[in-house]
């Protein structure tokens, strides 16, 4: 019987030859703190592979001096809270880890983090599957998929991926951040959250690093029913007070009397499309891997 067997599967190997089937997804594994060595139109540099970063590269404008890069007609610009800076963009050639492809990059006058010479995110590799291995897998864990978006509007596919949750009935992003502690929301996301989950904010403002060294102001907000994502469930979060959206109708725990403790900066009907959310590793640490299937449309989070 063994002979028929062999043959029978030589054959549906040739059938599926024949047949076009696509080949298996190819599959990045990102270890560590992400930081591989690159190159940037032959320039060489270190890049940080980050889970949390938008699918547009940036790099440091050093690396886009020696790079040669000559900036085109496509601006970039940042807008965290009142900060607002621009920049710039051309289209260069990447090896990131052996990897090569060519992207539309962008640089900015103040880098995106210190000590690397840029940042990429899932989105801007060329690999299908980008699985990002937290720690080695535990018993008891649960794998569970969420479903990728980009950013949406006119340049999406520079803004990062996403996954997206469902929270009153209408859809919210997640970013999912392995390089910060808190588990953080804007302004939007949180009034949303407090409303269907009973969110109440307490404690003092305090500070949380976002991105290119910014700050802003922050408090914590317990949850009376946990906001789950995927395997994870959340019963506090931190929601930036003082950004895009109305914090100030949050319920507060402390009671604070100072009205002007949290701006309220939206003054006509708030687009929920900009509600974000972003998962750090107060939460993260808890998985063993997460992985961006982008053939799928998937975000998998294996977690205990």
């Amino acid at each position: 019987m063994k002979a028929p067997m062999k043959k029978l599967a030589g054959l549906a190997v040739s059938a599926a030859l024949l047949l076009g089937a696509s080949a298996p997804p190819v599959e990045y594994v990102v270890q560590g703190d992400g930081v591989v060595a690159s190159t940037l139109e032959g320039a060489p540099g270190r890049l940080r592979i980050d889970s949390g970063a938008p699918s547009i590269p940036i790099v440091s404008t050093s690396l886009s001096v020696a790079a040669g890069l000559k900036h085109g007609p496509f601006g970039a610009g940042v807008n965290v809270g009142p900060v607002k800076f621009g920049g710039y963009t051309a289209v260069g050639d990447f090896v990131v880890d052996g990897m090569p492809f060519k992207r539309r990059v962008a640089w900015f006058d103040r880098p995106y983090v210190a000590g690397v010479d840029g940042v990429v995110g899932p989105g801007s590799l060329p690999a299908d599957v980008v699985r990002f291995a937290i720690h080695a897998p535990r018993a008891g864990e649960r794998t569970i998929s969420v479903p990728l978006v980009d950013a949406g509007g006119l340049f999406g596919n520079w803004g990062g991926l996403f996954g997206e949750i469902m929270v009153g009935g209408e859809p919210m992003k997640v970013r999912f951040d392995l390089h910060h502690r808190d588990t953080l929301s804007n302004a939007g996301a949180g009034l949303r959250i407090a409303n269907f989950h009973g969110g109440k904010l307490t404690g003092p403002i305090e500070q949380s690093e976002i991105v290119y060294g910014i700050e802003r102001p922050n408090r914590r907000m317990k949850l009376a029913r946990p906001l789950v994502i995927g395997p994870l469930s959340l019963d506090s979060i931190r929601v930036r007070v003082s950004d895009y959206g109305d914090a100030a109708s949050i319920p507060d725990a402390d009671a604070v009397s100072d009205p002007d403790e949290i701006l309220v900066t939206a003054k006509k009907k708030r687009d929920k499309g900009r509600d974000r959310l972003s998962v750090g590793l107060d939460q993260l640490e808890r998985c063993s891997s997460l992985v961006f299937d982008k053939p799928a449309k998937l975000i998998r989070l294996s977690c205990l």
